[in-house]
């Protein structure tokens, strides 16, 4: 058992940091020289996440998904070198993250009128804008189909009254599937 988690932690291993710990055969030791290495929790190393995430900003090309993943990994460091971060500064900082030509709408609206943000709420409705975001670009890069519909009057027909109002319509029962209504009455006009 011992060997196999050995050979599972040397798997997720970086070659550089692979070195450190090559000649160990306990996995207890290794996650040690590990955490001593790369998880402390001196104040060097919550100064430099901090900085990180006051500073992390939405990289242009990269993709909502792969944003908040990597602001879910900034997160999980803080939190591994035991810095607390409210819900709310979590939602925050997503919010200030993100680029104001593209998302100011989006923040705006989803601020408008709350008196508290939630990280959950947040991340839930950036992902559900870029969705209905890439589906109305989608949408609008295909070929799409838009109809007028036309309704025009002969100036032929034959009313009653003074406001000469048709009875009926009988010359649009008369055309065909996919024929249009003036080259019906063109015709009529010309026979």
């Amino acid at each position: 058992m011992n060997r196999t988690t050995c050979g599972l932690i040397r798997s997720f291993l970086t070659q550089d940091i692979k070195y450190h710990t090559s000649y160990e055969t306990s996995a207890m030791k290794m996650w040690e020289i590990l955490e001593k290495k790369y998880l402390t929790k001196s104040i060097e190393s919550q100064l430099l996440l901090k900085r990180i995430l006051y500073h992390f900003q939405l990289t242009k090309g990269l993709s909502i998904d792969e944003h908040m993943n990597n602001y879910t990994k900034l997160l999980t460091d803080l939190v591994n070198v035991d810095v607390d971060i409210k819900e709310e500064d979590m939602a925050l900082n997503l919010l200030n993250s993100l680029s104001d030509e593209e998302y100011e709408t989006f923040v705006l609206t989803l601020i408008n009128g709350r008196k508290s943000l939630n990280y959950n709420d947040v991340s839930d409705a950036l992902v559900n804008y870029e969705v209905r975001r890439k589906v109305k670009q989608s949408s609008s890069n295909g070929t799409s189909v838009k109809v007028l519909i036309v309704r025009g009057r002969c100036s032929n027909r034959k009313g009653k009254g003074k406001h000469k109002r048709s009875k009926s319509r009988l010359g649009f029962r008369v055309l065909k599937k996919n024929q249009c209504a003036f080259l019906q009455r063109d015709k009529s006009l010309e026979g």
